[in-house]
């Protein structure tokens, strides 16, 4: 249990400093300011980090976002390393992370479902 908590607080930790990296001192142009980190999952070794990226756009952008981080990792590694105190620095792996816009989606067939019904229930009353 304790080891869980450990690399919980780490992986918030991460997060925490990835976020204002990625968000403010990258000067990559191929990373927007669309792009937010969802999730950080660490190994329990601390050597590898997989980072979860949301990106707002179409595929072309999002392959881009993913190449500017994939060029970055070693610039974003060492900010990581100065700001968060760790024996090891992890690897980072950039993932892209598609549930926002998945849920998105879900919402609006389900919104779509329901104005259809609302119609049926109307059209049937009228006659």
């Amino acid at each position: 249990m304790k080891n869980n908590t450990r690399i919980s607080r780490i992986n918030d930790e991460i997060l925490k400093e990835l976020s204002q990296i990625i968000r403010g001192e990258l000067k990559d142009p191929r990373i927007g300011s669309m792009t937010s980190v969802v999730r950080v999952e660490t190994t329990p070794d601390l050597k590898y980090c997989k980072v979860y990226v949301s990106v707002l756009g179409n595929d072309e952008e999002k392959d881009s976002v993913m190449i500017g981080l994939k060029n970055a990792s070693g610039f974003i590694r060492r900010l990581i390393a100065q700001r968060v105190n760790l024996r090891f620095t992890p690897e980072f792996t950039f993932k892209l992370d598609e549930s926002a816009e998945y849920a998105i989606h879900m919402d609006q067939l389900i919104s779509q479902i329901s104005k259809d019904l609302k119609e049926k229930e109307a059209n049937e009353g009228k006659e």
